[in-house]
């Protein structure tokens, strides 16, 4: 930027729509979180795009003053993948929940993390499906039993998205807590300005569906996970993992993907592509 460009700050990535979470949902954090760190980064509005799925973490896009996509169900990735090649320039910031990203989307995601696009993809972890209505999610434990259609809960192990993401080929993965959005800031920068895939698990409590979670201010771990640069220091760090460590596991040197061809950004050119 130049001496008289204007200082951003987060209010200038907020948009005038207010936020329809249910109060004390952890994802009011998370949205603070993503507006500081393109805030601290001083991007430009108009060169960040928002992508997202479908789930109340998806609703973000519309909340902040950038590009955005709300896309379908598990397809956030890779709308967001196809952007990101298209427009090399952009800054491109995928998220999402886990219900979202891990279940219909599981796919999308194993494969854009050994893909290696530069975007940063962010997931707001409650272990629940809150937007509709409180089912098991693909990280709920086997025992919770809260749910009207897992009344004895749903028996299945749990998923573990730092180890998947780690063994699929992520460039950078980290872990934060939606109660230090400060944290969850400086994971949110340091993934953007990471070269490949970064890919960042929040912490982020559901109060309605799962109020216990108001308990995992007292258990989470503050910036207890230190960069590891090998897969092997990282996968260990993991085998003693109780998912209430949070900061930085992995840090790669992976080049990001690059396309083989120059990207076409006027839609006369790609017009005349299709047509030949």
């Amino acid at each position: 930027m130049t001496a008289q460009a204007q200082t951003l700050t987060a209010k200038d990535f907020k948009s005038d729509i207010k936020p329809v979470w249910c109060p004390g949902c952890g994802d009011f954090s998370v949205l603070s979180a993503v507006t500081k760190a393109l805030a601290e980064l001083q991007l430009r509005p108009e060169k960040v795009a928002v992508v997202s799925g479908i789930g109340c973490s998806s609703r973000i896009p519309a909340y902040t003053n950038v590009y955005g996509f709300h896309g379908v169900h598990g397809r956030a990735l890779a709308t967001a993948t196809g952007l990101k090649l298209a427009r090399p320039d952009m800054t491109v910031v995928v998220t999402g929940g886990d219900g979202d990203g891990f279940s219909i989307g599981g796919n999308h995601f194993l494969h854009a993390c050994r893909r290696n696009v530069d975007m940063t993809y962010i997931v707001m972890d409650n272990e629940v499906y809150g937007m509709t209505k409180g089912q098991a999610s693909p990280t709920t434990d086997p025992d919770w039993c809260n749910s009207k259609l897992t009344p004895e809960g749903p028996g299945v192990t749990k998923l573990r998205p730092l180890n998947l993401a780690l063994a699929a080929g992520a460039n950078f993965v980290g872990r934060g807590f939606s109660g230090d959005p400060n944290e969850v800031a400086r994971l949110i920068a340091e993934g953007i300005q990471h070269p490949g895939f970064s890919f960042i698990q929040v912490l982020s409590p559901c109060v309605t569906f799962r109020s216990e979670q108001r308990g995992w201010k007292d258990i989470v771990r503050k910036d207890t996970l230190k960069p590891r640069h090998t897969m092997a220091e990282a996968m260990q760090v993991l085998a003693e993992d109780d998912g209430f460590n949070t900061g930085i596991l992995f840090a790669g040197d992976r080049p990001p993907f690059q396309p083989g061809q120059k990207a076409v950004t006027e839609l006369a050119a790609i017009e005349r592509r299709f047509a030949s």
